[in-house]
């Protein structure tokens, strides 16, 4: 690891870490991120052992969508937690979870409460699957559903492939992949196989390989197709619910899926996820029919993060100062490298857009999203991070109720030194 002055402290961590951790991280997804050790956030900010200062645009890939380490969720957590943490039974705040979440997202009769993301669309399938009759699902290239046999596919566009050693093959048998953004082709697979189709599952705007909206009239077509064919549309809100919008994708577009996957900003940080749907189908949970468990199912921390961030959400939403901020960052960051002659793209959501290197023009689908230049962006971040900006080096930037016109100015001071002979 080659060692940036200032960032001592960082590296002799790393050698440590190398020694007992494999490639010194406990996500894959950090291997290629600056190998920098974080002592605390607050806020928008954060700051490495080291001392140094950074604005926030990765959130902890997501989560910290109120900023890092919210008052308000962390007394309600303490208060919570000072109880008891994991009872192996019920008590009051899951129950007020479960309602806050029905509440805030409208379409929903019941939840289920789970640790990951991953989990639940485990969750999802299952249920999918027990509902219809059915084994096989659609998915969409570029999107992503967690790391498990079935759903890991390799970042190519065509049929699944593993996309690790150790991965079967066969486990990937069920998923049919399409491009994403394509209505007459998700028509014509569901018109064709939908007997042996039990679900669409999307991403209803793509955020982990990019910021990619729905064409319009998307959702609401793959939504008719899906009604006429029996076959159930899940959405994976794990990054779109809750930061587009109250409601999350579901509520920015104006369509309801069958089931829908939450986690990330549904709790201020706290390991927390949920599956969504109406009570006949999440009822055959309830029967014994479908097997969902977990010890840290609904754990008191998870559930009282849960209730807190959510009553936040609705008592003072944060989506219009997240839009003007967003909105004034994306613009500006346009402008300074088109100042600096650089070609580079923005693209998305003022609380979730995708900085890149290209062509201009609007990315509309995953192989759009590839033909850009992927490594000179992943320069550019290592640059911000010098300068004490940090960002995914994917391009994904998120932006939180925290950041600020403050945060909003130092960020493009620090920006224009990093776009300097990007």
């Amino acid at each position: 690891m080659k060692v940036i002055p200032g960032r001592e402290k960082s590296a002799r961590l790393n050698a440590r870490a190398v020694r007992r951790i494999p490639g010194g991280v406990n996500s894959n997804v950090r291997l290629d991120a600056p190998r920098v050790f974080f002592e605390r956030g607050q806020g928008a900010w954060l700051w490495d052992v080291d001392g140094n200062d950074y604005v926030d645009y990765l959130l902890g890939q997501g989560p910290a969508f109120l900023g890092h380490a919210p008052e308000p969720v962390l007394q309600a957590v303490e208060a919570a937690s000072r109880k008891g943490m994991v009872y192996g039974a019920q008590h009051p705040l899951e129950v007020e979870a479960a309602e806050r979440l029905c509440e805030l997202l409208g379409w929903a009769e019941m939840v289920r409460l789970g640790s990951t993301g991953t989990e639940m669309v485990q969750a999802a399938l299952r249920l999918a699957r027990a509902a219809t009759g059915r084994e096989q699902f659609v998915r969409f290239e570029g999107h992503y559903h967690g790391w498990l046999d079935n759903v890991l596919i390799a970042p190519q566009p065509g049929p699944a492939a593993p996309a690790s050693a150790g991965q079967l093959p066969e486990a990937l048998a069920d998923s049919i992949v399409l491009p994403w953004n394509d209505l007459d082709l998700v028509a014509e697979t569901l018109e064709q196989r939908g007997d042996e189709i039990c679900a669409v599952l999307m991403e209803p705007a793509m955020l982990n390989a990019g910021a990619v909206a729905p064409d319009p009239g998307y959702l609401g077509g793959v939504r008719e197709v899906c009604r006429r064919t029996g076959v159930l549309l899940i959405f994976d809100e794990v990054i779109t619910g809750f930061r587009l919008a109250a409601g999350g994708a579901a509520e920015r577009f104006g369509v309801a899926p069958d089931l829908a996957v939450y986690g990330k900003a549904m709790a201020g940080g706290w390991p927390v996820a949920a599956l969504a749907g109406p009570a006949a189908l999440m009822e055959r949970f309830g029967s014994k029919e479908v097997t969902h468990a977990g010890t840290l199912n609904a754990n008191v921390m998870a559930s009282a993060a849960t209730v807190a961030t959510l009553e936040l959400l609705l008592t003072d939403p944060p989506y219009a100062r997240i839009e003007e901020i967003g909105a004034k960052l994306m613009a500006e960051l346009g402008e300074l490298a088109a100042s600096a002659s650089l070609p580079l793209r923005i693209q998305g959501f003022p609380a979730a857009f995708h900085a890149s290197f290209g062509e201009p023009g609007d990315a509309r689908t995953y192989r759009d999203l590839q033909a850009l230049d992927a490594a000179r962006y992943a320069r550019l971040a290592q640059r911000l991070f010098e300068e004490g900006v940090w960002v995914a080096a994917r391009g994904i930037w998120y932006v939180s109720a925290a950041h600020g016109e403050r945060e909003l100015e130092i960020t493009l001071e620090r920006a224009a030194a990093a776009l300097e002979g990007a």
